[in-house]
């Protein structure tokens, strides 16, 4: 058996030590040859990321928007507001640029690229952003929750097609996705769930070995973040700050949360901790996210390397 890997030393360290073992079997022996080591230097510098999360206030969350194009000028507008304050990743809600849209879901859904995501790729060129929008997307006859990944160069970076499907969505049409891509950025590597895909741990989970720096989640919101009793639901925002605070550690990535109602959309970086959490008075929240190898447990090691 080989093994290999690179190891980020913390600061001040001036020895390795590896240990060979045997493991979980009462006979047996292991051969190990000296292994080779190479000094690869010093990890290079990563420098933080701006990061937004656009939804508009919670005054805005039910307000009717006739056509698609309306829609598009709400979100895009403030998107562009998040970029003149220096955001290089934007996150907009789920299925955003048809929401509250008139009309069956066939005749809303969208196609990628096409007018409504090419407003956000002018941004995304004019800024130099990478750029998350979510919108029901139409492929050939089919229909698709989707989050469009746009990069800093106005392309499709890659679009996530929603896994786990709301029970209204699959009585409505709309057809799952099949896997968890990780998309490279210009800002790092991005993967997405949304919404119902947050209740399944795996969602999370195949994004994180599949090397994402951050999970985008456009969400309307946690079934397991309500009160948890009969009648309407009720936000529980300490039961969505678990969930979510979770979500970050366990996986080893920033997590970009858009909530169409706008309250408890945030930003978190891997260690749990929230850098921004809307209050659902503000527009957008901002966070500069560090991405380097600084994530590191007691003794010094990298919860990365531990969790993988």
């Amino acid at each position: 058996v080989r093994y290999a890997g690179i190891v980020i030393a913390p600061e001040g360290n001036d020895s390795l030590t590896i240990r060979d073992a045997l493991r979980w079997t009462a006979v047996g022996q292991t051969v190990c040859p000296v292994p080779q080591v190479t000094d690869l230097g010093l990890a290079p510098a990563v420098a933080p990321v701006r990061v937004a999360v656009v939804t508009g206030k919670d005054a805005d969350a039910r307000t009717q928007r006739p056509t698609v194009a309306e829609a598009v000028e709400f979100y895009a507008s403030r998107t562009q507001q998040a970029c003149d304050e220096g955001a290089k990743l934007s996150a907009l809600p789920e299925v955003c640029l048809d929401w509250h849209v008139a009309g069956t879901l066939m005749e809303k859904a969208l196609t990628v690229p096409g007018p409504a995501t090419d407003r956000f790729a002018d941004l995304a060129r004019q800024y130099g952003a990478t750029i998350v929008v979510g919108l029901h997307e139409r492929v050939d006859g089919d229909v698709f929750n989707t989050a469009a990944v746009l990069d800093a160069d106005g392309t499709i970076a890659g679009t996530y097609h929603k896994v786990h499907l709301a029970s209204f969505e699959a009585f409505s049409g709309v057809v799952p996705g099949d896997g968890f891509p990780v998309f490279d950025t210009a800002v790092g590597r991005i993967g997405c769930n949304i919404c119902m895909d947050s209740s399944a741990t795996e969602s999370s989970r195949m994004v994180g070995l599949n090397g994402a720096d951050f999970l985008v989640l456009p969400i309307m919101g946690d079934h397991r973040a309500s009160v948890w009793q009969r009648g309407n639901p009720k936000l529980d925002e300490e039961r969505w700050r678990s969930i979510m605070r979770v979500r970050a550690m366990d996986n080893q990535f920033c997590m970009v949360v858009a909530r169409n109602n706008c309250t408890a959309s945030c930003i978190i970086d891997r260690s749990g901790e929230f850098l921004a959490y809307n209050d659902g008075s503000a527009d957008f929240v901002l966070a500069d996210v560090p991405l380097g190898a600084d994530f590191r447990k007691w003794n010094g090691g990298c919860f990365r390397q531990v969790n993988w």
